[in-house]
């Protein structure tokens, strides 16, 4: 393996097939998949998607616009394609982080411009591979909490990185064209938590703009263009881990025990329409009602323990936009109370602006615990009317990988998401064919799947048949 970080990860990239895969990691990302497309077909219909298709456009071009009767070019595709999947934050986590925001809409647009057979194997492998590349380059730049505290996004900054590996997968990129798409990717990279303090929709556009760049260096790469060979040395001016992480981290967790332990077996799926980081307090308040025995009406009020980090991304209780409201644990727990669930309707203003949300809020106390590590889960405690008090941390939230969820839940989800964006007939096909899709011959067949059909013109009538 060579001594050049960007060169080793290439041929590690490169030199891994389809069989290196054990068959339950192969189950979980067509889990994933499914579920990234469940969420990117809800998510089309966003205001975000709206914003970004009326600026782009989609005229030309074989690539699906996913939800729409639409095709483009495919790097208008996989940017309004990843800007979908990630517009209602139930896209899955623990990968770049939103790998599969980034990772899908890439490779599936690129597979808009092939005229050839592309096997779902094949396709398989090209999704695993940007999983991969994208969760590596995060854990060397230093861990989430490292790079994300920086002020860093990591699904823009990381996510670009496995679509740029993902993409030259689907180009049969060798090791030195692969080397250079990752190098060219840095330049792509990009995106902070600057949205964070107004609800801005900026996070969404995060994952697209990774899906584009990503696609963009593949394809730069597969024309000669060449990318710096230095992007992942540490010691050199303009590298990625000096630049973006201040060399805090582990350049060598990029290959280190490549294949052993495969990185989308990590990743958690939300059953939560709000920041991932908002699940393991949802989840203790459904365990505490549950276990005691308590109705939301019994409840006086809700304390929330949580680590400085944790309240910086989600301790919030301001609530004048979606986003806000998506990334508030304070709101999250008092829809739970107030809806019973935390999903699509539930982040619509008419749910989150209620007076009596804004009362339950008033009700929860947050505090930062200066003794809890950035990645601990909050700790959160009932006041009952009657007195009582009742605390629990809830260390794995349903939907990670120690506590998953059932493939029966997932594929309600999926349903839930779809059912009224597509035919319930292209509902049932394409989760038959995402489940079986290493059998699948031609996964080019996904793309019209993920369309709408165009809507059937009103035949005008001719003077001879008037």
């Amino acid at each position: 393996m060579s001594d050049n970080l960007t060169r080793s990860l290439a041929e590690q990239v490169r030199s891994t097939d389809f069989d290196a895969f054990p068959r339950e990691t192969i189950h979980k990302a067509k889990l994933h998949i499914l579920d990234t497309l469940g969420a990117a077909l809800a998510g089309s219909a966003s205001g975000e998607t709206r914003s970004v298709l009326d600026m782009l456009g989609a005229e030309g071009g074989r690539s699906a616009i996913w939800g729409r009767p639409l095709s483009a070019n495919s790097r208008t595709a996989a940017f309004i394609n990843g800007v979908s999947a990630h517009a209602f934050e139930l896209d899955d986590s623990g990968g770049c982080d939103h790998s599969g925001a980034v990772v899908l809409p890439s490779v599936l647009a690129a597979l808009g411009d092939r005229t050839e057979a592309f096997s779902g194997r094949d396709l398989l492998r090209s999704v695993l591979m940007g999983y991969e590349v994208g969760r590596r380059v995060l854990e060397a730049v230093g861990g989430y909490e490292e790079h994300n505290g920086l002020g860093w996004h990591s699904t823009g900054t990381c996510g670009v990185f496995g679509a740029a590996a993902a993409v030259g997968t689907i180009l049969d990129l060798d090791v030195d064209a692969m080397a250079s798409a990752l190098g060219a990717a840095c330049s792509f990279a990009g995106g902070t938590w600057a949205f964070i303090h107004n609800g801005s929709s900026t996070k969404k556009l995060h994952a697209g703009r990774a899906a584009e760049g990503g696609l963009m260096s593949a394809y730069l790469a597969k024309r000669g263009f060449q990318g710096p060979d230095s992007v992942f040395d540490a010691a050199s001016w303009g590298s990625f881990f000096a630049t973006f992480g201040g060399n805090r981290g582990d350049p060598q967790a990029l290959v280190h025990d490549f294949g052993k332990h495969w990185r989308l077996d990590r990743c958690s799926i939300k059953p939560h329409a709000t920041c991932r980081g908002t699940h393991a307090g949802i989840d203790a308040l459904d365990m505490l009602m549950q276990t005691h025995r308590i109705t939301a009406d019994a409840i006086e009020g809700l304390e929330v323990d949580i680590s400085r980090f944790q309240f910086g991304m989600c301790g919030g209780k301001i609530l004048d936009s979606r986003a806000q409201a998506q990334m508030s644990l304070p709101y999250a727990l008092a829809a739970r109370l107030r809806y019973g669930k935390v999903f699509l309707s539930e982040l619509e203003r008419d749910a989150f602006a209620a007076p009596e949300i804004a009362s339950i809020i008033d009700h929860i106390v947050v505090r930062i615990d200066p003794a809890m590590n950035d990645d601990d889960e909050p700790a959160i405690t009932i006041q009952t009317r009657s007195g009582e008090r009742h605390r629990l941390v809830v260390e794995f939230p349903l939907g990670g990988p120690r506590n998953p969820l059932s493939d029966e839940r997932l594929i309600e989800k999926y349903v839930s998401l779809t059912n009224g964006v597509l035919s319930p007939e292209k509902v049932a096909s394409l989760r038959d064919v995402v489940l079986d899709l290493e059998n699948q011959a031609d996964a080019r067949i996904l793309l019209g799947l993920l369309q709408q059909p165009a809507p059937t013109a009103v035949r005008q009538p001719t003077e001879a048949s008037r």
